[in-house]
């Protein structure tokens, strides 16, 4: 019997690479033996488990203070998660905003995480096209062209996205610029985890406004800081917020607290101005859910007003140590191989380029850290294969008809997050011997082929 399947759902018969990449991670992940850099988890040693418990402690015995802790929440979010947030940000200086400029702008909580917001904007926009990087946020632009958006890309340079590269490409859109939607940024970038800088920010603020002043109607710039709070190189100048040169309200910006506390409590928020939007946004909360788990909202309202300092104090820490170890450790072992090596300076990337060296799925590359050469002596004997290196190869994060398609054969992305320091050590000696590997089966393929 035929089921008659939206588009959206014809489409989603196909698993995306990073859905393929996480049912793989949770069902064959061997705990201890495979190593993990792929998957973007955060490590579980930065997750505070001993505050989170004191939070929910402290929610459950003040019903009074956190009404209904374990009932239904509002739309909007927990008022007392939305003010913590505003205190975060005023009290720390974040983004140079101050109680004033938020006091003009609304605050609302994701129903289950920043992704879900990203998810909202595309229900309540008119799909049309939509400018992000290159490399770009694989997870959200395959959805996107689910939705039925068009997605366009800019190719980054090696310090981030350049706001005069953007508006060349949207200039080489010709009459099709009016199908514009929305511009999508990540400031740290994800993959690459370069950091787009204040002035380019500002510079594409204002490409935003003259687009919604060109075309008579909104043009929104999404800000998507889900990794500015891991900036954890203390040379990197200090984020400004897109908020503060904006003068029609078209600017949202998107944060999370997953990457500093925890993803498990699924707290993302989005700071915009009030209007059409917004409530389109809030009325999009309600229809998935009425909120995002009211007890999770209070726990991390309380760890924002009582411990947020220290624990960030603690992760970027934490990362930048992994992050210098790991360079010294990829400039020794891939000297020859590595082309370039972005990142290092936020969250807790690097984004790789080989030197002819091909690391898409069913390459040598992928197979010798797969483990699925076929050859003993790669994988290992078939009951007690060597240890997987999972990654993800460049070719999901490059956009299949941008400019990029070519470097993004020999590209990764190298999560250094999840894995301790002694597994990443042990990793990039695995991927020296996956290049070693792929030059080896080049080498032999091509004799073959001239014999």
């Amino acid at each position: 019997m035929e089921l008659l399947l939206s588009d959206y759902g014809a489409l989603s018969r196909q698993p995306s690479p990073v859905n393929r990449m996480m049912s793989s991670f949770a069902v064959e992940f061997r705990e201890g033996i495979d190593i993990n850099l792929g998957v973007g988890y955060v490590n579980e040693n930065t997750i505070p488990r001993t505050l989170i418990k004191k939070a929910l402690t402290e929610v459950l015995a003040h019903p009074r203070m956190y009404r209904a802790s374990l009932n239904y929440g509002g739309p909007q979010g927990s008022v007392r998660l939305i003010e913590s947030i505003k205190e975060y940000y005023v009290a720390r200086g974040i983004g140079g905003l101050t109680r004033d400029i938020l006091s003009r702008r609304q605050i609302i909580i994701g129903p289950d995480g920043a992704t879900s917001l990203l998810e909202g904007i595309a229900r309540v926009l008119k799909p049309g096209i939509v400018i992000t990087s290159d490399p770009m946020y694989y997870i959200y632009t395959d959805f996107l062209e689910r939705a039925g958006f068009t997605v366009v890309t800019v190719p980054e340079r090696a310090d981030g996205l350049h706001a005069e590269d953007v508006a060349a490409r949207i200039e080489s859109l010709g009459s099709s610029i009016s199908d514009l939607s929305f511009l999508y940024v990540v400031t740290v970038n994800n993959p690459s985890a370069t950091i787009i800088t204040n002035a380019e920010r500002t510079a594409l603020v204002r490409l935003a406004t003259d687009l919604t002043r060109r075309l008579g109607r909104i043009v929104p710039l999404v800000l998507d800081k889900a990794y500015e709070d891991l900036i954890h190189d203390p040379e990197v100048e200090k984020p400004r917020s897109g908020l503060l040169d904006d003068e029609l309200g078209i600017v949202m910006e998107l944060g999370t607290l997953s990457k500093i506390i925890a993803p498990g409590l699924r707290i993302g928020y989005m700071i915009a101005q009030d209007g059409p939007f917004l409530q389109a946004m809030i009325q999009r909360t309600s229809d998935v859910g009425f909120s995002a788990p009211l007890i999770n909202q209070e726990i991390a309202s309380w760890l924002l007003d009582h411990a947020i300092d220290e624990q960030l104090a603690r992760v970027n820490r934490g990362y930048r140590e992994k992050a210098r170890a790991v360079k010294g450790w990829l400039d020794s072992a891939l000297c020859g191989s590595l082309e370039e090596c972005r990142g290092g300076q936020a969250s807790f990337y690097y984004y790789i380029t080989l030197r002819g060296v091909c690391t898409s799925e069913g390459s040598p590359f992928f197979r010798c850290l797969a483990r699925t050469t076929g050859r003993e002596s790669v994988d290992g004997p078939t009951e007690g294969k060597l240890p997987r290196v999972a990654y993800i190869p460049g070719e999901f994060c490059v956009h299949p008809k941008g400019s990029m398609v070519e470097a993004g054969q020999r590209q990764l992305r190298f999560s250094y997050g999840y894995e301790e320091t002694s597994r990443l050590q042990e990793a990039i000696g695995y991927v020296a011997e996956a290049v070693a590997y792929s030059r080896t089966v080049g080498s032999l393929d091509r004799k073959a082929a001239a014999g």
